[in-house]
């Protein structure tokens, strides 16, 4: 249907969009580790508020894709682009979603002593949003090695997972109920897939650059 020229022009609003929809869910991660470690509550509010503008970027991003795959007769180059898109701006969306259910963990903690492993699953949140960071700066610049650094921190943050989860599940001087054990092996579960989920952006960036999966 389109010229060259004018497919061009819809990949790159699509791409703006990616990085629109990256911003907000950057946000949403910063204001969850501002609920769950800082005690701003009315973070948790925000994130929902957001969420749903995530959601709709989601869909939004997805439609156009789509359109564009059925309407543009894409090259192969742009056909790697548009499905790397696809597929990354699920990813987003799931870091979004455990965005807003470590918002709801940090407003049932409140009720809690603050259990002292919290400077060390604050310590992994940050990286964990270091992570995301950086793959976004990825995106922009299409930085082909993106998957290999990335990577690295991700180990990172599975280590300190485990470190946690040890923590955690063998602690023997428990008084009172477990719930807020419970929430925190679920927080640094939800993060360790954020990481992971990050993890997947990066590589599909690589992919959109070299047209090799990692």
């Amino acid at each position: 249907m389109g010229d060259g020229s004018q497919l061009q022009k819809q990949t790159s609003k699509v791409a703006q969009d990616v990085l629109r929809m990256g911003a907000l869910v950057e946000d949403s991660f910063r204001y969850s580790h501002q609920a769950l470690f800082e005690g701003e509550l009315e973070a948790v509010e925000i994130i929902t508020i957001q969420d749903k503008e995530i959601d709709r970027y989601y869909r939004e991003i997805e439609l156009h894709c789509a359109s564009i795959l059925t309407l543009q007769s894409p090259v192969a180059q742009d056909l790697r682009i548009l499905s790397a898109f696809m597929q990354l701006v699920r990813d987003l969306e799931r870091i979004g979603d455990y965005a807003e259910d470590l918002g709801k963990i940090a407003l049932k903690l409140t009720i809690y002593p603050r259990h002292p492993c919290m400077p060390e699953l604050a310590v992994m949140s940050k990286q964990a949003q270091m992570m995301l960071a950086k793959t976004m700066v990825a995106l922009s610049e299409l930085d082909s090695e993106a998957g290999q650094k990335i990577q690295l921190l991700d180990d990172t943050v599975d280590y300190a997972y485990e470190r946690l989860y040890n923590t955690l599940a063998y602690q023997t001087d428990i008084k009172g109920v477990v719930e807020p054990i419970v929430l925190l092996t679920l927080a640094i579960r939800h993060l360790e897939r954020m990481a992971d989920h990050a993890t997947n952006i990066a590589q599909r960036v690589s992919y959109i650059v070299t047209g090799h999966r990692n």
